[in-house]
């Protein structure tokens, strides 16, 4: 099979995670980025667009044979479920209605997350709260591979299924790794999905919701709007652990790819993300800069160097087994 992965461990660091000392510096230097904080009602607009596109696309196609089904759902559906998840992490950190209404954001979220088919708007932004304040760490990072994951998908083809069922281990490793106590939010957003799902199924056909949850899965592994996955992350320069991508597909990701400057500052929407780089340009000059999601899948596959334990870590700054300091 070939490309045996070099790696047989992750990057151990044993310094704090970089962001707090850059957000830091930068606010010392330039006060005019505070100015960038705050929210974006367009988002929120955008999602509503995209479940409406989502159901109308629904309706043509639910009677269609089940390759038409596949390859809409990989060409075009793919694009705008991926686009809605990177929306949901708007509203994840209140960046669609601001911190002021943390419902309204959550609300939004169900409505979006509709078309995804899967309940996970609210559970998403327990974990990604703790992918932030916890970068890197151990046990409590949800975002970092397993090191059965390095071990077991070691080289090309492994690597490839890997990508290919991202979608599970990239949702299903927070609950095993560090469970969470569901509460009333996540229930409504699984009651919410329920409801529109049998709706689908109900007025429409199997096939229509078989299409929205097919988009889902096939955007989120390989695929080329997957790419922010590899690219945000995964070491590709000496021990930088986090990377921008300054391409096309950000005006579908909503700015995910400058995903520096978001680690520095999670309380700027994406549509100002870009402007922090230009007001503070020397802080990001040497900054390792993708230009290509779809290259990034291609060298992550094909590079005997690259692998699931291509990541920083480092040890854990608090006890895990402690209580969720988290706070709805």
């Amino acid at each position: 099979m070939g490309g045996t992965v070099s790696r047989d461990d992750f990057e151990w660091v044993y310094t704090e995670e970089p962001h707090v000392s850059r957000r830091k510096a930068i606010l010392k230097k330039y006060p005019e980025v505070k100015k960038l904080m705050g929210h974006d009602n367009n988002t929120a607009t955008t999602m509503v667009v995209m479940v409406l596109t989502q159901v109308l696309t629904c309706y043509l196609i639910q009677d269609q044979s089940w390759l038409t089904i596949l390859i809409v759902a990989y060409c075009f559906g793919g694009i705008v479920n991926h686009a809605m998840t990177l929306a949901i992490h708007e509203t994840g950190h209140n960046l669609t209605f601001g911190h002021g209404h943390p419902m309204r954001n959550r609300i939004i979220g169900y409505i979006g997350n509709t078309i995804i088919g899967v309940p996970m708007s609210v559970s998403f932004r327990r974990y990604h709260h703790d992918h932030h304040r916890y970068q890197g760490q151990e046990h409590l990072d949800p975002d970092i591979p397993t090191h059965t994951e390095g071990i077991l998908f070691y080289n090309r083809v492994t690597k490839m299924i890997w990508m290919f069922f991202q979608p599970f281990f990239y949702t299903l490793r927070p609950f095993f790794l560090r469970p969470k106590v569901p509460g009333p939010l996540e229930y409504y957003n699984l009651i919410i999905q329920l409801v529109f799902n049998v709706c689908l199924v109900y007025f429409m056909s199997f096939k229509a919701l078989s299409y929205l949850l097919l988009s889902t899965f096939l955007s989120l592994g390989i695929h080329p709007m997957a790419g922010h996955f590899i690219s945000e992350h995964y070491v590709a320069v000496g021990d930088y652990e986090t990377y921008s991508y300054d391409g096309p597909y950000n005006y579908l990701a909503f700015n995910v790819g400058y995903h520096v400057e978001h680690h520095d500052f999670p309380n700027i929407p994406g549509k100002n993300l870009p402007l922090v780089r230009k007001i503070a340009p020397e802080f990001y000059e040497n900054q390792k800069c993708h230009e290509s999601f779809a290259a990034v899948v291609w060298d992550f596959i094909m590079n005997p160097e690259n692998g699931p334990f291509n990541r920083i870590r480092r040890p854990d700054s608090r006890d895990p087994t402690l209580p969720d300091p988290w706070i709805r």
